[in-house]
């Protein structure tokens, strides 16, 4: 397999996409107007405790407060077998150090953990904890007492806490003591902050796109990383060389004429991960439907009629759409509850076997992603940890005409809409005359199918009504002005 990550850099954005045998696998974007929150480190001050919903609300100079629960708090997940109240843990007024673990999304405040965890190369530091735990993507055992043991070894018997990531696997002992030096500088930085910087003071800000691929995302089947930028590449070479040294022959520079993310189809592949309707190969379809509570996804044939039974049809859709299903969750960063709703089958070797695909597919998520099995009512429910906006999120807002809808209202809808108007305008002032401005297709509606409702209006009320077309307005806008 081969891979590539390519870094598309430009003042006002960083776009990284990872690309697996010439199919886009993911994207990221961060835009220097709005950087992502999740790992930075503040010092807050608690606005406001709420007993009832065993939470709080802290202020870290953000638009919105942001939210705390008590299953977040170090001292519940250090007893988790006790009941803890957040009354008891946090008073209003009190300063606190808080972490970001999720981005502020749609409506709601960005999430804060009193648990702080700060990610290395090869580690994750938790300075409030004494265990050390192993990366879940780890499964064999022996592996990861042996991985254990070793990073037990390189520290002193009352050491802190640490998470051994994946990519600790092929590290040195020298490359591990580097990463715990550098984690606790960083930890040691952000303690001296936190007693002498004012409240709502950001302590801590984790890496910027272009270094966090370096960090996070290069691994041993990582070819090269393109980067579009000389002045990038400078930087993140220099980065490399100190902290990722493995990484630094890989970082290329990309001096091509023809645009990166063009050359290799990234371009499309964003317009395409922005659309409702996903094809598959074969003329099936998914179509996915993005809510601030959950996603839905639902698979279709379409097209696809296969070469034997109709039993065959459905089960060759829905094992193909599980990749796919699996890469979309991954290209759109669609997280929270997602609900798939496969074509019903009723043989369980097919319902198993598109499980399976399933599982296995999103197995390369490098998200957390837990997968249930089928409901009663033929039902797969997936969650998928959200911790930044999705991609639609990033680069789309609500349309203005139909307000995130969907839809809008018919022309004859807002014609109605306009004759009920103008009869409560008419019993309340007892206007001379009246002017409908609407839009050309509402005015065209009034002018022929409704000319004849206009008409016995105008009877009614015994007054003139005249018609202007307005350019800039929407469907369903209009005015009814009283003369």
């Amino acid at each position: 397999m081969k891979e590539q990550i390519l870094v598309n850099i430009t003042p006002q954005e960083t776009r990284v996409a990872t690309v697996e045998d010439g199919v886009v696998q993911d994207i990221h974007i961060e835009r220097s107007t709005h950087r992502g929150l999740v790992g930075n480190i503040y010092l807050g001050v608690v606005k406001r405790v709420l007993p009832g919903m065993q939470s709080a609300f802290i202020e870290i100079g953000l638009e919105r407060a942001a939210f705390l629960h008590i299953a977040d708090v170090i001292e519940q997940r250090q007893h988790p077998n006790e009941e803890l109240r957040i009354e008891r843990l946090v008073h209003e007024g009190q300063p606190v150090v808080i972490q970001v673990i999720k981005d502020p999304i749609g409506t709601k405040g960005a999430r804060l953990s009193t648990q702080i965890s700060i990610a290395g190369r090869f580690l994750v530091f938790l300075p409030q904890e004494t265990h050390i735990g192993i990366s879940q993507r780890i499964e064999n055992n022996d592996e990861r007492d042996r991985l254990r043991a070793r990073l037990e070894s390189l520290l002193p018997s009352h050491h802190l806490g640490y998470i051994i990531r994946t990519s600790a696997d092929h590290a040195t002992d020298a490359e591990l003591l580097a990463d715990i030096d550098y984690l606790n500088l960083i930890w040691a930085d952000i303690r001296q902050k936190s007693q002498t910087q004012p409240p709502k003071s950001l302590l801590f800000q984790d890496l910027s796109l272009q270094l966090r691929t370096l960090r996070d995302m290069v691994n041993s089947e990582t070819e090269e990383v393109l980067v579009d930028s000389r002045e990038n590449v400078q930087k993140m070479r220099e980065f490399a060389q100190a902290f990722v040294a493995d990484v630094f022959p890989r970082v290329q520079h990309y001096s091509g004429e023809r645009p990166l993310f063009e050359l290799y189809g990234v371009e499309a592949e964003i317009e395409r991960a922005l659309a409702r309707r996903v094809n598959l190969k074969f003329g099936g379809y998914l179509i996915i439907d993005q809510t601030e509570a959950m996603t839905t996804i639902d698979v279709n044939t379409g097209g696809f009629v296969g070469h034997r039974s109709f039993d065959d049809t459905i089960f060759k859709t829905n094992l193909e759409a599980t990749h796919v299903i699996a890469r979309q969750l991954r290209l759109r960063n669609l997280g929270g509850i997602i609900i798939v709703d496969f074509i019903d089958m009723d043989n369980d070797t097919h319902r198993n076997a598109v499980m399976d695909e399933l599982q296995k597919a999103i197995g390369r998520d490098r998200t957390k992603v837990t997968v249930s099995n089928f409901t009663s009512l033929g039902l797969v429910e997936i969650t998928r940890k959200r911790t930044r906006e999705s991609l639609a999120h990033v680069l789309c807002e609500p349309c203005p005409t139909c307000q995130g809808r969907g839809q809008i209202r018919t022309a004859e809808t807002v014609c109605y809409e306009i004759l009920r108007e103008i009869l409560r305008e008419e019993r309340q002032f007892k206007a001379r005359e009246y002017r409908i401005l609407a839009s050309q297709n509402v005015i065209d509606m009034f002018l022929d199918e409704e000319s004849a409702s206009l008409a016995q209006l105008v009877d009614f009320i015994a007054k003139p009504i005249y018609l202007q077309v307005e350019t800039a307005y929407t469907q369903e806008q209009f005015d009814v002005v009283l003369i």
